[in-house]
């Protein structure tokens, strides 16, 4: 029996994402049997506990090093500390980094895997290259370009680049150029171009039907709204959020319909407010025909999410990149987007440029980006459409095939 192991870093929900849609597209396309081992820590640790209930044995707590959480995302000071000391319960990076790697060698040698598929996990492709086995490395990011305020991390960016240059193949989760979100944090050097194989988004193929079953879909219906997604780790998931609700209580917008998904299964947050001021249930609102201008929402089924994608005018993002290939490329809506990191506004700083949205730093910017896509609406959508003809959304359909093929 073949054995891959996966190795996902822990840092956001994308790497998560990704790697179960391949796992599923793996189903399909490979009749031979196979055994994959999962290596993550903290909540997607716990997730993959959750999503194989009957392969515990093959899910392995690796703690790969993350960066320090702040207010308002990674805190880039403790972060910087961290190197040396000790900071919230996090070891000293370079202990960290001994400590994982080590780990990581130990199922190496336990389980000799035929293939080893990283997303975003650069120590497995060390571990592997050493022992000759034939390592994939999913990514959206090489060498991303910083802004002013960043300079002073271009040293570990060309680290990490290096690290991510040992993989046996470098797969771009994105469709090739010209129609790479990605481009921006990419920068491949001379040497590793031979490596990169650009197989598509990992994308969520549209799925729209007609019969809206839930009260949501219900109470959304023949309205014409915004779809703010919070996305991310919980520190910028919660930055997100705050800066939306800065926009939320400007007069300016007071009757701009939204939908504020959280993405966090939490039925509590589900709740509707009226334009009477009052809050609502859902099903509350619909049974009473309640005039809206605000949903909240823990966590939207799949078929709930390509509703209100369907209805929806715009969305409002973070520049999370699995969020942007599905809301342009397969749902064809423009954007405006709020970056929390540089891959973000590197991501949407593309997007603008081929005028499939628009970047917004502050309140004001984001109350004009919604003002300008509503009055050059019909150009966006002819961008749109170019771009969503030409978007690959089947890169885990043709990662699977390379996987196959390898083993």
């Amino acid at each position: 029996m073949k054995k891959i192991g996966e190795f996902i870093y822990p840092w956001g929900s994308g790497h998560f994402s990704r790697m179960m849609t391949l796992n599923d597209n793996l189903t399909e396309c490979f009749k031979d049997e196979y055994e994959i081992h999962y290596s993550s820590k903290g909540e997607i640790f716990q997730k993959l506990l959750e999503r194989f209930p009957s392969k515990q044995h093959l899910i392995h707590e690796i703690l790969m090093p993350t960066p320090i959480d702040g207010k308002m995302g990674p805190s880039v000071t403790l972060s910087m500390l961290n190197i040396l000391f000790p900071i919230s319960k996090n070891p000293p990076l370079l202990k960290q980094i001994s400590s994982y790697l080590k780990e990581e060698r130990k199922l190496f040698n336990k389980e000799k895997f035929d293939l080893v598929i990283n997303d975003g996990d650069m120590g497995s492709n060390v571990l592997a290259k050493n022992r000759g086995i034939t390592s994939l490395f999913v990514t959206n990011q090489f060498r991303p370009k910083l802004w002013k305020s960043r300079f002073y991390f271009y040293p570990s960016v060309v680290f990490i680049s290096k690290q991510i240059a040992k993989a046996s193949r470098i797969i771009v989760a994105d469709s090739p150029p010209p129609y790479t979100i990605c481009e921006y944090n990419l920068n491949f050097t001379k040497e590793v171009k031979e490596k990169v194989t650009y197989v598509g988004h990992f994308a969520t193929k549209k799925i729209f039907k007609k019969k809206l079953t839930t009260y949501l879909e219900k109470l959304i219906q023949d309205n014409e709204f915004g779809y703010w997604m919070r996305t991310g780790n919980r520190s910028t998931n919660n930055v997100t959020g705050e800066k939306y609700e800065e926009v939320f209580h400007d007069n300016k917008i007071k009757n701009e319909k939204r939908i504020v998904s959280h993405a966090r299964n939490d039925s509590s947050i589900d709740r509707v407010l009226g334009k009477d001021g009052k809050k609502y249930s859902i099903l509350d609102a619909v049974e009473k025909k309640i005039d809206w201008i605000q949903i909240d929402i823990g966590f939207l089924t799949e078929t709930e999410k390509q509703t209100v994608l369907h209805f929806c005018k715009y969305a409002v993002i973070n520049g999370s990149h699995t969020v942007m290939g599905e809301i342009l490329g397969v749902n064809s809506k423009p954007i405006i987007g709020i970056p929390v990191y540089d891959e973000h506004t590197n991501n949407l700083r593309w997007a603008e440029e081929k005028n499939l949205g628009i970047i917004a730093q502050n309140k004001n910017q984001v109350i004009d980006a919604i003002s300008k896509i509503r009055k050059n609406y019909n150009k966006f959508q002819e961008k749109l459409e170019d771009f969503s003809k030409n978007f690959m959304a089947n890169g885990a359909e043709s990662t699977a095939k390379i996987v196959r093929d390898v083993l």
